[in-house]
């Protein structure tokens, strides 16, 4: 799984959006870097710039900004484009509210807390209805949702970004709901150095839940979630308890972080 240049010169933009295109629908290519862009190689603990990208659906074909839906926002938002390809694209690409160190899982962390109005539930209700997906990017790699596959169909496929939410009901009822995906499962894929211990980034993956989450008491900055806890080293596996969009709804986003080691040429 290591990274194919798609590049080295300038190229036309017809060539560059189709070898685009060719390696990130591939299975055997997770991962790969833009023209002018190389990997680069992080110690133990080095903070992690994770980016956000437009909101795309197949659906509509119209892209959004990310920050055009109320969630968690940074203090100050920057615009975080590097390179030619991701201009050529059309990416808007800002930075984000998730902090990632590199080899150091997460579990549970709070991103924000979040109450609905009218307003920003129709916001959410309208992406999810429309097949909206949110697409991040990490060391310039796109973020996947891999689909397992059974062994005779062969490895994982994997699509890019993550539906915003789903549409459902709960059982017993024929009444459609809307529910977000309010926690996400990360995985950081790597490559390691033994001689340097430096680790080069070669997938970026994540799971993404929607979740009801609860806790005891008023809400404060030092809050325990009972839903899932680092101290407690209980996470979140299942929707099974989903985050409704609804006025006057309080939503809680949250993240886990996994690093997986990765053996050079997977």
């Amino acid at each position: 799984m290591g990274r194919a240049a798609v590049g080295s010169h300038a190229i036309r933009s017809v060539f560059f959006f189709a070898a685009i295109c060719i390696l990130l629908f591939s299975h055997n290519a997770l991962s790969f870097y833009l023209p002018g862009v190389a990997p680069e190689d992080f110690q133990k603990g080095d903070l992690l710039n994770v980016k956000v990208n437009k909101l795309t659906s197949i659906k509509t074909q119209l892209p959004y900004s990310y920050y055009s839906l109320p969630f968690c926002r940074p203090n100050t938002i920057v615009d975080s484009r590097e390179n030619l390809g991701e201009v050529l694209r059309g990416d808007r690409i800002e930075n984000s509210a998730y902090v990632f160190r590199m080899r150091e899982p997460q579990l549970c962390n709070v991103v924000c807390r979040l109450v609905l109005d009218a307003k920003t539930a129709k916001e959410f209700k309208d992406k999810i209805e429309d097949e909206y997906r949110v697409n991040m990017i990490l060391d310039n790699l796109p973020l996947v949702v891999p689909i397992p596959r059974s062994e005779q169909e062969g490895p994982p496929i994997y699509q890019l970004g993550f539906h915003v939410g789903l549409r459902g009901q709960y059982a017993g009822s024929k009444d459609e709901k809307y529910f977000l995906h309010n926690h996400l499962s990360f995985t950081v894929k790597y490559h390691k150095d033994e001689l340097t211990d430096s680790a080069r980034i070669v997938g970026f993956e994540v799971t993404p839940y929607s979740v009801k989450h609860e806790y005891d008491g008023e809400w404060n900055e030092n809050t325990r979630l009972t839903t899932c806890d680092p101290h407690a080293k209980s996470i979140v596996v299942s929707s099974n308890s989903p985050q409704e969009v609804e006025d006057k709804q309080e939503i809680i986003f949250t993240y886990d972080i996994a690093y997986q080691v990765c053996i050079a040429g997977e």
